[in-house]
């Protein structure tokens, strides 16, 4: 594994990132290449990379995993800021950087991306056909959760009280930083947050299992605005025509994930090829690292880049 920063002409600040390699790599040769997006409040060195983008990676495949702007090791002040806007674009300036490295074939990218990652790659997509092919992992469409569940349904009021926390800071008050999950699984039993994605958020992010030093869990809130007025899906009817794999668990839960999967598979209508893999036995979270069900979402994923990513020169 390379780790990198990448500084794009476009912006003032690096984007963190780390490179995996096939087992047989050989730099004097060009590979299919994908980039790995990680969930709302995550960072590189869990789920997106270390156990998609490795898994892939023994497939055969270059992955780059990254920090989002603001997030992990990433650059960008103020930190925690999650903007919709910039994580797309972001995706953009990942493969700005690797169509510059010789062993990447510019005409083989592929992107997948895990809960809010998920949504981020299936909306750059939409505009940005350097993409050949997309896999999200119980993706989250982050916009519509923030006007429903993490408003209280009030995405006015939260609006509201953005714009008067913003003014607040831009006279010098401190930054309101929100703790987006309980502090471990025992204290969401205290609080009674016990709701299926909420504790298994938890107890993913919070204890060994998956709790990484740059997965803070944190945001801005002063700066969430664009996230209330953002859509990961639209026109996605006219605009999504790359092939398209959406994973989903069965398990329901609060984030939505199984409801925003089944949405954008409905109206994917234009894509190439659009696939619906969904697991009867599996939660949210189940996704991100537990074995069975990621080898199964792994037996239905790789093939699927494998075709799409290596058609064109048939390798």
């Amino acid at each position: 594994m390379e780790s990198v920063k990448i500084q794009n002409r476009d912006m003032a600040w690096h984007i963190a990132a780390n490179i995996q390699f096939p087992p047989n790599f050989d730099a004097a040769m060009t590979w299919a290449t994908i980039i790995a997006v990680h969930p709302f409040g995550s960072c590189k060195e869990q789920t997106s990379g270390n156990v998609y983008g490795k898994a892939l990676a023994e497939q055969g495949f270059v992955v780059i995993a990254y920090d989002a702007s603001f997030q992990g090791e990433s650059g960008g002040e103020p930190r925690w800021i999650e903007d919709p806007t910039q994580r797309v674009e972001d995706i953009s300036h990942v493969i700005d950087y690797a169509v510059t490295l010789p062993y990447v074939d510019a005409d083989r990218i592929g992107v997948i991306g895990i809960c809010g990652g998920g949504g981020y790659v299936l909306n750059a997509t939409l505009t940005e056909k350097r993409i050949k092919a997309v896999v999200a992992i119980t993706p989250v469409n982050i916009g519509r959760l923030f006007r429903e569940g993490f408003s209280n349904y009030d995405p006015l009021g939260a609006l509201a009280a953005m714009a008067a926390q913003r003014t607040k800071e831009a006279r010098g008050g401190e930054l309101q930083v929100n703790e987006l999950l309980p502090a471990s699984p025992g204290a969401a039993k205290v609080a009674g947050l016990t709701e299926r994605d909420v504790f298994e958020a938890t107890d993913y992010y919070k204890t060994p299992r998956g709790q990484q030093p740059g997965g803070w869990t944190r945001m801005l809130f002063s700066h969430a605005q664009n996230t209330l007025g953002w859509d990961a899906f639209a026109f996605a009817e006219i605009l999504m025509t790359q092939p398209m794999m959406v994973v989903i668990g069965q398990k329901v839960g609060a984030f939505g994930a199984y409801r925003d999967g089944m949405e954008i598979y409905g109206r994917s209508t234009a894509s190439k090829d659009r696939q619906l893999v969904s697991l009867e036995d599996w939660s949210h979270y189940d996704l991100y690292d537990k074995p069975e069900p990621v080898d199964l979402a792994l037996e239905k994923l790789a093939p699927f880049f494998k075709k799409h990513l290596n058609e064109a020169t048939g390798q």
